[in-house]
């Protein structure tokens, strides 16, 4: 890998983009090492992912303009056809995914944190999608997640107007969950992937899918979703022991961690 860097600590994974001297824009090798990264995750041993930029001043600054500049409508399509891949893989992954964002997040930076299930920013971090200012669409996704997140009139005019939103904005609108100092970030996003880390994985991973995939239905077969992950959790030793520890009023055993079965 050239442009991405993993490392795990106990059950959470840290995704790093390593493209620091292009503020980690987004190429085609980017986005094939980032898959191939998600592909080789061990979700036996991972409970959470982070995903974050290297340096202090960019999470990612976008797509790579210079490889988009010269390409013809059909190529225009596949390179799009390859940011969505990637990041529909990273929004529909098994398990959550914190984008803690580091400064510049445009374009396929916005659009990449989208794709995370919870997005934590530092102070300095600024979100847009300026694409209409350099003639195109947002391509990976971002007229579709950003109208799901903070509403379709929010959305269109901050596509519309390609104008960018400082941390607090982000905040306000919805965009991210919190803001913290920059040298507190990265921890933060640790202490809550930790955090999720603890709780029944199969229960979590379910959770996720249940509310991804309701999102995308009515609520009559919203709640047959539900249901259904509801019920996969029981006779798992998961929720044998987890409920077994809460009845337990004697809490004699100390509580150990959940097993992923």
């Amino acid at each position: 890998m050239e442009f991405i860097l993993y490392e795990v600590n106990g059950a959470v994974g840290t995704i790093t983009i390593n493209r620091e001297k292009a503020l980690n824009a987004l190429n085609s090798q980017v986005l094939d090492e980032l898959n191939a990264t998600l592909e080789a995750v061990d979700l036996d041993a991972v409970r959470c992912l982070i995903l974050t930029g290297a340096g202090a001043k960019s999470f990612v600054a976008g797509a790579d303009i210079g490889e988009m500049s010269t390409l013809t409508k059909a190529e225009g399509e596949a390179f799009g056809k390859k940011g969505n891949d990637v990041f529909r893989k990273l929004e529909t992954f098994p398990i959550p995914v914190i984008a803690a964002v580091n400064g510049f997040a445009l374009g396929g930076g916005c659009e990449l944190a989208m794709s995370c299930d919870i997005r934590i920013c530092a102070e300095n971090a600024v979100f847009g999608q300026p694409e209409v200012g350099l003639g195109i669409t947002p391509g990976f996704g971002g007229t579709q997640r950003l109208a799901r997140l903070v509403g379709a009139g929010m959305a269109k005019q901050m596509i519309y107007t390609a104008r960018n939103i400082k941390a607090d904005e982000a905040l306000r609108i919805g965009l991210v969950n919190a803001v913290y100092p920059a040298e507190e970030l990265l921890a933060q996003a640790q202490k809550m992937a930790g955090g999720i880390a603890k709780n029944a994985p199969i229960a979590v991973r379910n959770c996720k899918k249940a509310i991804n995939e309701g999102l995308d239905v009515d609520m009559d077969k919203a709640i047959v979703i539900e249901e259904k992950l509801f019920g996969d959790c029981f006779e798992t030793e998961d929720q044998k022991y987890g409920m077994a520890f809460f009845l337990d009023k004697n809490k004699e055993k100390v509580k150990e961690p959940f097993q992923n079965k």
